[in-house]
């Protein structure tokens, strides 16, 4: 649906974060007088009061009957289609559309490469930003790594290439994508998707729906080995021993040595696959990636993901407060494998399996594993079942600057104090950033330092 088309419609918009604010603001530039309802929280009502919009309707409470005076609905992406209200409003004949939804249905020039993947996607968009436009390709950066689309609206001059992040809430809205990448598929967010079967395939909707020009996949994950993709996409595989892959340290390309990785900026194999996916990403639009390889030397890593924020008294601290599985935990420890590691764990509790973190830890105990949150008290119950007595600290925290106490008396004066959750940071945290940037000031270092995103935005 485009913007013009919600002309004359009873339009509504729910959610006030940013993509509900680009919302408001894409609506008010193509279509000023509009009426719009916002269903917002008490606190987000304020700024709009202020905005003295007659044509804005402010609304704090929302159930089907209030969704339903309306027949299209701008939904922000945290809110389940699957669950009430939403799901009874749409059997009623509301239509539900995201910002991502409106921003693809535009005639947008340029090319569009769109990123998504349990782990690592908005590393690899990054990366194929900043590799394009060392090839002197103006490219915009922008989704959900952190900048809504419909904040690019209208961008002139347009943009040669768009590196686009997409959530599994978002992957449903893509369309006319040039290349799409999917890196990897674990069990995450079963509260918004109901059950892994559906998360997998509202993931791949990015494919199977948006019928991409080529899908970059990675060979290694089983389900996009079985995955049966539209006969006008072709597949690129990278992780295999003919594309992009890792061999004895270095990125390859089929038997060509391409550069050393352990000269890059980004720590961790999982780091390394996600520069070979954007390589051979590139590679699907037709630019020489093998040139461009090396430019990956300058790439500045994202906040938030293994981010070192400084060594105080011997002890270096990791924020790497993205991580929202289990099996982000495990790639974090993997990245500091020969260290003594003090991990803090736990958040919301949406009900994953930490069976694969208990048996890492089981075959590699840390210095310490501190639990914390919501989930807190269940991955502590899986871990003292292992009795390891002497061989790992094991205990409990309530607040972030209890977790970071606890673990730096593990430590003493040598070793890594890491944040990787493995669990969503809401509803303690606004989100992953703030549980971050509490981490850091716990642990000693300015908050206001560690968050910003380099390259947002079109250069």
């Amino acid at each position: 649906m485009r913007i013009s088309e919600l002309e004359g419609k009873r339009v509504a918009i729910w959610g006030y974060g940013r993509e509900g604010r680009a919302a408001l603001a894409a609506l008010r530039w193509r279509l000023p007088s509009q009426p719009v309802t916002v269903f917002c929280s008490p606190e987000e009502a304020e700024p709009l009061r202020e905005m003295q919009d007659p044509a804005l309707r402010i609304e704090i409470a929302v159930d089907a009957d209030a969704l339903c005076e309306h027949e299209v609905v701008i939904k922000s992406p945290g809110i389940s289609p699957y669950a009430s209200p939403a799901a009874d409003a749409a059997l009623r004949g509301v239509r539900f559309v995201g910002g991502s939804g409106l921003w693809f249905a535009e005639p947008v020039a340029g090319k569009r490469v769109a990123v998504t993947g349990t782990k690592g996607k908005s590393t690899t968009t990054a990366l194929i930003a900043h590799l394009l436009r060392a090839a002197g390709q103006r490219t915009a950066l922008a989704g959900n790594i952190g900048l809504p689309l419909l904040e690019l609206l209208d961008v002139q001059p347009p943009p040669d290439v768009w590196a686009i992040e997409l959530s599994s809430y978002q992957t449903g809205e893509a369309s006319a994508v040039d290349v799409a990448v999917v890196l990897n598929l674990f069990p995450e967010h079963l509260d918004w998707h109901g059950n892994e079967a559906r998360y997998y395939a509202d993931k791949l909707l990015l494919v199977t729906k948006g019928a991409p020009r080529v899908a970059v996949f990675n060979a290694a994950d089983p389900v996009l080995a079985e995955l049966e993709v539209p006969p006008t996409t072709r597949v690129a595989w990278f992780n295999l021993a003919d594309g992009w892959h890792l061999r004895e340290g270095s990125v390859y390309r089929g038997e060509r040595a391409v550069l050393d990785a352990r000269s890059l900026p980004l720590p961790g194999r999982h780091n390394r696959l996600n520069l070979c996916a954007a390589l051979a990403a590139i590679e699907a639009l037709g630019v020489d990636a093998v040139k461009l390889a090396p430019a990956a030397l300058s790439f500045r890593p994202l906040p938030h993901r293994l981010q070192t924020l400084g060594t105080r008294n011997g002890v270096e601290a990791v924020n790497d407060s993205i991580a929202t599985t289990p099996h982000a935990s495990i790639a974090a420890l993997d990245c500091f494998r020969g260290r003594r590691v003090a991990i803090l764990v736990g958040g919301y509790d949406r009900g994953l399996d930490w069976g694969v973190f208990v048996e890492r830890i089981a075959a590699e105990p840390v210095a310490a594993v501190i639990t914390m949150g919501q989930n807190g008290p269940r991955v502590y119950e899986k871990l003292r079942t292992l009795a390891l007595g002497d061989r790992m600290v094991l205990a409990e925290a309530g607040e972030m600057e209890e977790a970071v106490k606890l673990g730096l008396q593990a430590l003493g004066t040598d070793g890594v104090l890491l944040l990787s959750p493995g669990a969503p940071s809401f509803p303690r945290y606004l989100d992953y950033v703030a549980r971050g940037r509490h981490f850091a000031k716990a642990a000693g270092f300015d908050p206001d330092q560690i968050s910003a995103i380099p390259g947002l935005g079109v250069s």
